[in-house]
């Protein structure tokens, strides 16, 4: 018995699909063109907006009179750390099986979860802090996956969706400059706290490598460089995060200037020109984020390393001689 072929190839028949996506997504497109606003600001996602404040006169740090207590940035932070507490641990869980063996064998996204912490534990921590690894790797890994989940989240088009109901949420946390301030002044913590800790003296040492009628010159230089590891630390996250969203923001303004006078000349130079670069820098952006992560997780434990190692020098050139 023959089966009588299709009328339709198949080819064929996933045109009328990918049409009407294509007329749908066109459609939507000419819409926000057509309802946005000359005068709308492409930078208004990157910018901190403010929910709840308290008044407030702290000099400086205070120059418009007021405290933001929740803001969209804030949440976001809040929100990365709740999917990082609800998500992460039953994903490290995840075993093969229940017998001895199988408890040993990470399932699913385990495998991947315990494979970027082995790379850290082996090739960033291990090579900086030596014997002190097991005593900060918890500090690093929770850097790390804290930064890269609130970068991701800034990628998200959660901004837009969340103006419709006229409130503020999402963007890039870490493209706060406060936000990566704070994280480094936590690792400056660290940084302090812990060569007093381990080194004490030896540690103070440090602030004149050279003879003591230099302390007025070397001991201010190392305070300086000191808190330059933490202002390194936060403009870099801030400045790569930031960048990326500011040139997509360029790219989306051509659309809504050439949109503000023709609705149809924004919708071709959306589809010729900007979609394609648009595409271009949020995949760039996705490996920012990760690296960015990275980066900072590193010069982390870096850092933290050379205020509690004193001693591998020594040994290492006492073994060689």
């Amino acid at each position: 018995m023959k089966i009588a072929p299709s009328a339709t190839p198949p080819a064929s028949r996933g045109r009328p699909a990918a049409a009407v996506a294509l007329g749908l997504a066109a459609v939507l497109l000419a819409g926000l063109l057509a309802a946005a606003p000359a005068a709308a600001d492409p930078l208004d996602h990157v910018v901190q907006h403010p929910l709840e404040t308290v008044e407030a006169d702290l000099g400086p740090l205070t120059p418009n009179g007021v405290i933001t207590v929740m803001s969209d940035h804030i949440s976001m932070l809040i929100l990365g750390g709740l999917l990082l507490v609800a998500l992460l641990p039953p994903l490290v869980r995840r075993r093969r099986g229940g017998d001895e063996v199988g408890r040993l064998v990470p399932a699913g996204p385990a495998n991947l979860v315990e494979a970027v912490c082995e790379f850290l534990r082996k090739q960033v921590a291990e090579p900086s802090l030596h014997e002190h690894t097991d005593r900060f790797i918890k500090f690093l890994w929770t850097v790390f996956f804290f930064i890269l989940t609130v970068n991701l989240l800034g990628l998200l088009p959660i901004a837009p969706f969340a103006g419709v109901f006229g409130t503020h949420f999402g963007g890039t946390a870490t493209g706060n400059i406060w936000v990566t301030g704070t994280l480094a002044l936590i690792t400056l913590g660290m940084i302090v706290v812990n060569g007093l800790r381990f080194g004490g003296t030896q540690w103070l040492a440090h602030f004149c490598p050279g003879p003591l009628w230099l302390a007025p010159l070397l001991v201010p230089l190392e305070i300086v460089g000191l808190f330059a590891k933490a202002f390194a630390l936060a403009v870099r996250l801030f400045a790569n995060m930031i960048a990326g969203h500011i040139l997509l923001a360029v790219l989306i303004g051509f659309i809504l200037s050439v949109g503000a006078s023709n609705w149809l000349a924004g919708l071709g130079l959306a589809f010729l020109a900007v979609i394609p670069g648009a595409i271009f820098v949020t995949l760039l952006e996705i490996f920012v984020a990760m690296l960015q992560a990275f980066i900072f997780t590193f010069l982390t434990a870096l850092f933290i390393g050379q205020a509690v190692v004193f001693h591998h020098g020594g040994e290492h050139a006492g073994a060689h001689a």
